[in-house]
């Protein structure tokens, strides 16, 4: 996939707005009317890409309606649990969360890192690379994420309860519609949770948001001036839905869809239900590799995401670790953004099949090979806990929680994690009770 080559529009920018500057102390005038035929050109350049045509074939083998999506998935099991097991399910789910929570902080204060950046930190600091526990120490310790949590709080001695992160708020947040809305919750729903509960959002979820407070309807505010409708967005908000429909990789991927709609399109909301459905999946089967086979069958099986994920489950045997894994993809995805959908999703993919169900290397793995890494180590480390459970995972990944997650939403700053899982279980069995 190679994409367009693009000047180097913010460097021209950078020179515009500095000559300007130099102008201006010179005393030179029509500095305005230059700097206005600039922005100009280039608001008609950017009009006309929007106005650009889509390839019409491409177009109807990546549908964004759920009806047209369906249509095009290939075979698939639909459903592998009549009925959910409570011990089961509260030991899968558990490792489910608590896996995600892991790989999102292990990730977190790394996020997009270069490897090489990274490996040189873990030399400095004495730590392991790929990192076997959470870093020892973090730059910029006193920085704020999310304005909640210091950084160094994602550090192993100085963590007390999951800090704050937006893949974790997500998952809550889907709890959330579900408690607020029931099983039938529609897209509108979504976009009034958004609204009572998000105070701030990024990319896609950042456009979907303000054009939801300008008052325009939740089915609409995906497609409104949004290029990052792509990206990984929604992607980093399947997990809820897994563990929601447990064991159920059509109903999983059909509330991804739900969740998905109000902020992406495309291989964007492929993303979303694609994960769903392993997840969903993976409560019902004890191998991560079959868990991802089956959430292929719930997205168009000729979609650019799909085409990804059967590129990545077939070279898998060539990825070996980190390096391997990310040098492959900047090969393949040339010009690729890196927090789009796709590319993530193969690290991710290979994260779970060099670990397997060896919950520390494919977290460890998986931080290691960069781009968006605390989303796919949280989605990695989310389909390896369901899989092991909380039993399967090491509890120098655990400890440090104590039971409680912090999160940026408002009015919910905070949630246990024991109620988290009796939570989900009872969400769950009312999906269940609705079929």
């Amino acid at each position: 996939m190679n994409y367009p080559s693009l000047p180097n529009l913010s460097h021209l920018s950078k020179q515009l707005n500095l000559q300007s500057q130099l102008k201006h102390e010179y005393g030179s005038t029509g500095i305005d009317a230059v700097l206005a035929k600039a922005g100009n050109a280039l608001q008609t350049a950017l009009s006309e890409l929007e106005g650009l045509p889509v390839d019409e074939a491409l177009a109807r083998q990546e549908p964004s309606a759920l009806v047209e999506i369906q249509a095009l998935r290939p075979d698939g099991p639909r459903r592998l649990w009549d009925a959910i097991d409570p011990a089961t399910y509260a030991e899968r789910v558990e490792g489910a969360l608590l896996g995600r929570f892991a790989g999102c902080t292990l990730g977190a204060p790394v996020e997009f890192w270069p490897v090489d950046k990274m490996a040189a930190w873990a030399g400095e600091i004495g730590d392991a690379f790929p990192p076997v526990d959470y870093w020892s120490e973090i730059t910029d310790r006193h920085q704020l994420r999310y304005n909640r949590s210091r950084r160094d709080a994602y550090t192993r001695d100085l963590m007390d309860g999951v800090p704050v992160d937006d893949d974790v708020t997500y998952t809550l947040l889907g709890l959330l519609i579900l408690e607020d809305h029931g099983p039938d919750f529609a897209v509108a729903d979504v976009g009034a949770a958004w609204l009572k509960y998000l105070p701030m959002a990024c990319t896609a979820e950042a456009v979907a948001l303000a054009n939801l407070r300008k008052g325009l309807p939740a089915e609409e505010v995906g497609a409104i001036e949004n290029p990052y409708c792509e990206w990984i967005g929604a992607d980093i908000r399947a997990d809820p839905w897994g563990y929601l429909a447990p064991g159920w990789p059509e109903k999983a991927a059909e509330l991804a869809w739900r969740d998905a709609y109000i902020s992406h399109r495309r291989n964007g909301i492929y993303g979303e239900m694609f994960f769903a459905a392993a997840i969903s999946a993976a409560f019902a089967v004890g191998d991560p590799i079959e868990a991802m086979e089956i959430g292929l069958t719930e997205i168009p099986a000729e979609c650019a995401m799909a085409k990804a994920v059967r590129w990545a489950l077939d070279t898998a045997s060539d990825i070996t670790d980190y390096k391997v894994a990310r040098e492959t993809v900047n090969e393949h995805f040339v010009g690729m953004h890196p927090v789009h959908t796709i590319n993530n999703a193969c690290l991710t993919i290979w994260g779970l099949t060099i670990g397997r169900r060896d919950f520390t290397k494919v977290i460890s793995e998986t931080v290691a090979m960069g781009l968006d890494n605390d989303c796919t180590a949280a989605t990695a480390g989310s389909l390896c806990g369901t899989i092991v459970g909380a039993a399967g995972i090491p509890p120098h990944w655990t400890a440090p929680f104590n039971n409680k997650v912090l999160t940026y939403m408002n009015d919910r700053p905070e949630f246990a994690i024991d109620d988290i899982v009796r939570r989900f279980a009872a969400q769950a069995q009312r999906v269940f009770g609705d079929a």
